[in-house]
This record gives structure tokens, sequence and C-alpha cells, in this order.
């Protein structure tokens, strides 16, 4: 499992990472979401021991990165977001020198190594040279040589990085896999991603930990109707107010508004007959959605400049 607590990482001035704290338990596929420079990557390079901690601990499978960190190391197959790989070198050779870094032992190196291409699907270009393969495949490599000695943590940066359709069903399908027997953070910018294979989001903004919560949670029925008309807040107010399941009313100042209701499913076909009747034009009804996207729009939500 993966303990982290108030994690930081400073480069100058600049706070990458700033006192981030979150846990992992044996099994949880969690997703690690933010924008561009929120600190993903960062994050994954210091629970990797690639890059020291301005300040915080993290604890891998019981040992403090910090004080044990080539045991600790031992546990984790890494994806870094642009995987390193040799061209020169076919895939079977390369995975084989990467098991010899590992530590395998002779006698079973030829055995995982078949298995991770065979997770991988990269049986038809085992004897191929990395250089000669598309970037599809040179990710799928990648994979490869994260899963090849069965650690127990797993960190993926971008898998699905390069891949096309197919292929990204396939590595949905594998991380689900893995997962039965190892911990899997993986880091994305993509919604569906995290959707499609995660437990749990961690979502960052300019490196602080935003939202830490289950996919699950976050998809629970809201009792909201979300309304778009031709009309003010005060007409809209005096329209619903005989509504006695319209509890208030929220606006984001632009003809569009947030209805809080007992029961959206009884409130939506009253508040549409309330607004037409009233002679104003209803554009859109529709039920008050708080999914990932939602939430990951307001956490990043930016403020609209004007120019005059």
């Amino acid at each position: 499992m993966i303990q982290v607590e108030k994690l930081t990482r400073t480069y100058g001035h600049l706070k990458a990472v700033d006192e981030v704290s979150f846990e992992i338990q044996r099994g949880e596929v969690v997703g690690l979401l933010g924008h561009n420079g929120a600190g993903k990557t960062t994050i994954l390079k210091v629970l990797t021991g690639f890059l020291e901690p301005s300040g915080g601990r993290v604890v891998l499978q019981g040992r403090d990165l910090q004080e044990d960190r080539q045991a600790a190391q031992r546990h984790i197959g890494y994806l870094p977001e642009n995987c390193p790989l040799y061209p020169e070198m076919t895939v079977i050779d390369f995975l084989e020198y990467q098991a010899g870094l590992h530590g395998i032992p002779e006698g079973r190196r030829l055995g995982l190594v078949r298995q991770a291409i065979a997770r991988t699907a990269l049986e038809s270009k085992a004897s191929a040279v990395i250089g000669t393969l598309s970037r599809g495949y040179r990710q799928r490599v990648g994979v490869a040589q994260a899963i090849l000695h069965t650690p127990e943590i797993l960190i993926l940066d971008e898998p699905t990085n390069g891949l096309d359709p197919t292929q990204i069903q396939h590595m949905r399908a594998l991380i689900q896999e893995l997962a039965r027997g190892a911990t899997v953070l993986l880091s994305t910018h993509i919604l569906q991603e995290v959707e499609a294979v995660c437990d749990r989001v961690l979502i960052l903004r300019a490196g602080k930990l935003a939202l830490d919560a289950k996919l699950s949670d976050l998809s629970s029925t809201l009792r909201g109707l979300q309304i778009e008309v031709d009309a003010g807040l005060e007409k809209v107010k005096a329209l619903l107010a005989p509504l006695k399941e319209v509890k208030a009313i929220h606006t984001d100042g632009k003809n569009r508004y947030t209805l809080e209701t007992s029961d959206p499913k009884t409130a939506a076909p009253n508040v549409a007959r309330a607004i037409i009747s009233g002679g104003v034009n209803l554009y859109r009804l529709q039920q008050e959605r708080r999914d990932l996207e939602t939430i990951f729009g307001e956490i990043n939500q930016v403020s609209e400049v004007h120019h005059v």
C-alpha cells in the first residue's frame, strides 16, 4: 500500500507539490487527475524514488522511501510518461535485460518475460527491433517492463498515451487484471480513463490535493433541476414561487438556473408548465449532473477575463 504524508516538492520559488497527503490500499485502482502542470508527474517521480521530496514522507509497503529506498523500490513497477527504451534492441532482448536489472534469477527470467509479453499482447512483435515499432507498441513495451517483476505497486504515467481505441480497451482490461494482486496508481488528464478503470480519484490543482473521493460517491443522485430560459432571475422567481417542490433558485447570471427541488422527476413537468405559461421560452431542462467531468470543471474553473 501507499502512504503519502504532507508531500512537498519545490523548484526554487515554485511549489510543484504542496503538502499532499493520501493513502492507497492494496487492490485499489486510483486515478491521479489534473491539468498539465498540476503536479501529477512530480508526485509519481517522488513516489518511485526518482526525485527527492522537499518535505513530507512516503511509505511503500511499510517501508519509508527515504530510509530504505532500494527495498521500497523493489515493490514498484513504473511506466514513465515517456518511457525510455533502447531502440536498437529487440523487444525480448530488452525485457530480458530489464529482468536482469531487477535481479530476477536467470532461471526465472524467460518465463516472466514470456508472461509480460503475453499480458501486453506483444507476441507478434517479440523479435522486432524496438526502433521499428509504432508509438502504441512502444507504449506496450513500456508497460511490459513495468509489470515484468510482478510488482505489488504499479505506477503508470499516462498509460494509454499513443494507443489506438482497440489498444486502449486492452490496456484498461490489463489494468483491472493487475489490480487483483497489486495497488495501482495511474496519472492521466483523460477523464474517461479514470471513469473506465478507477475506484477512486485524486484531483490536483496547482500542486494541492483538491479532491480525494470514490467514483461511486461522485455519481450519487442529486435533487436539482437545471433550466435555461430567456428571462431574468426576478421573473423566474415569480413564475416558480407557487411551486412547493422548488426550494431555492441559483443562477450564474446568464439566464441559466439550478433549482433545488424535493423531487426532480415530480418537479420537472410543473416547472416546464409554469415557465411556458408565463410567456417565457424554455431552452433547456434537465436533472442536475454532478459527475467527474462536472466536478473537475468546478475545481479547475478559471474566471473569465473581459477586455475593454
